[in-house]
């Protein structure tokens, strides 16, 4: 036993020792060991020899455990962090929408609704402009003009914008510019077009010279044929508008919108025009047309050489337009204070007769293409002795047939039937011609 004992005691450091490296387990595995077996000492040795090399690995087999997990997280974190990142990719197109849709009260709603109102209306074009989309800066600069027409109520916009749609899907006023044959006698000297430049932009005036009208029946009888010419007055001052190649989007609130013209009405010589029931017939709907279907491209509007009695029409006009509209109306009894109304550059330009150092308009400025009609007046008089002849002569032959027959007075008794039927003949052709005059 006393061999034993030394033995015993040996371990005891080594197994200290190996505490410090391994783990405690391997400590129990010697003593019991020992105890059983004096010879075995050597297994135990080299079984806690064994057991060491692998728990001596353990903390270097560890770490790359540990930066393994720490390499699997990585990809895990990155993934959150991709989640993150793509979280906002849905909510893109409202950072990128334009600006104006999310400025402009209700246009975002009027895009959204325009697509039903063009099938509806069946037509797309408007001031030359073809509506499309909200990317479109022409057909954006369109609907906000509708818009502040009606003071940002999108229904009553909607609504005026599909009535300006089917006016002009019956009525085709681009065609009207040089497809309508209006008469020289009617609007020959009534209206006018002038475009200036303005800070490298065009000042497009519409010159309405109703002092020109020499008959008030003739010209205004047909308010629609009036409508009509006026319509093609006003198709060609927005075309020298250019709405079409608009390249950026107006201000809502109209004080910087460079698609707006001048109107001026001239006056001058009217008389008793609020008598006239024709004259106001033929106002009344070119308000409603113009207001329904031109809307917002008003700048200013000069009533020019106004006499009192005209204050009717200003009254009317302030019931039927909007505020944004009837606030341009500037009535100025003397046109020739008209010029001081606008800087030095333009009143420059402006005929002499309103105050400016411009020609006359009938010398420089454009207008509707007209048609002379004394030339068809002067063919129908060469034509008229002809037509009104023949009448004549049948009328003539029927009355002077039995003149003729006086030299065959022997042959007319021996055959008085034949007579008869002559007569009844003549009476036959008597009564159209009558009828004829009648219808003259």
């Amino acid at each position: 036993m006393s061999d034993h004992k030394p033995v015993e005691q040996t371990p005891e450091p080594a197994r200290i020792g190996e505490a410090v490296v391994a783990t405690d387990k391997p400590t129990e595995a010697p003593a019991t060991s020992a105890t059983d077996n004096n010879n075995t000492e050597e297994g135990p040795k080299e079984e806690a020899v064994k057991e060491e090399a692998p728990k001596t690995e353990e903390p270097a087999t560890a770490e790359p455990a540990a930066e393994s997990a720490k390499n699997e997280e990585k990809p895990v974190e990155d993934a959150t962090v991709a989640a993150t990142t793509t979280e906002p990719e849905p909510a893109q197109p409202e950072e990128t929408k334009p600006a104006y849709l999310t400025s402009i009260p209700s246009l975002g709603q009027f895009f959204e609704h325009l697509p039903e109102i063009l099938t509806k209306t069946g037509h797309t074009e408007m001031w030359g402009v073809t509506l499309k989309d909200s990317e479109d800066i022409p057909t954006v600069n369109v609907l906000i003009k509708f818009l502040r027409a009606n003071e940002g109520n999108l229904s009553a916009a909607e609504e005026q914008l599909r009535k300006a749609l089917e006016w002009r899907k019956a009525t085709n006023p681009l065609e009207l510019i040089n497809s309508g044959k209006y008469s020289t006698s009617k609007y020959g000297g009534l209206g006018y077009l002038t475009t200036y430049e303005q800070d490298g932009r065009p000042l497009v005036f519409t010159w309405n010279i109703y002092g020109a009208v020499k008959d008030l029946s003739a010209t205004f009888s047909d308010s629609d044929d009036f409508v009509k010419w006026r319509a093609a007055l006003m198709e060609l001052a927005v075309q020298d508008l250019k709405l079409k190649d608009a390249t950026t989007v107006i201000d809502y609130d109209g004080e910087k919108d460079p698609y707006m013209m001048i109107q001026v009405h001239d006056y001058m010589n009217v008389k008793f025009l609020r008598m006239d029931p024709v004259v106001r017939t033929a106002t009344k709907k070119t308000i409603d047309v113009f207001s329904t279907a031109y809307p917002e491209l008003l700048r200013e509007k000069f009533f020019v050489n106004v006499p009192s009695i005209m204050g009717w029409m200003f009254s009317a006009m302030k019931l039927i337009l909007s505020r944004n509209t009837t606030r341009k109306f500037h009535p100025i009894s003397n046109g020739a204070n008209l010029a001081r109304e606008f800087p030095a550059a333009i009143a420059e330009k402006i005929p002499k007769n309103y105050g400016g150092k411009g020609a006359e308009l009938k010398d420089e400025a454009r207008s509707v293409p007209l048609v002379e009609d004394e030339a068809p007046k002067a063919e129908t008089k060469d034509h008229k002795p002809a037509e009104t002849a023949e009448p004549v002569t049948e009328a003539a032959a029927a009355t002077d047939a039995p003149a003729k027959e006086e030299p065959a007075k022997e042959e007319a008794k021996q055959e008085e039937a034949p007579k008869e039927e002559v007569k009844e003949e003549a009476k036959k052709e008597t009564k159209p011609t009558e009828s004829a005059e009648e219808a003259k």
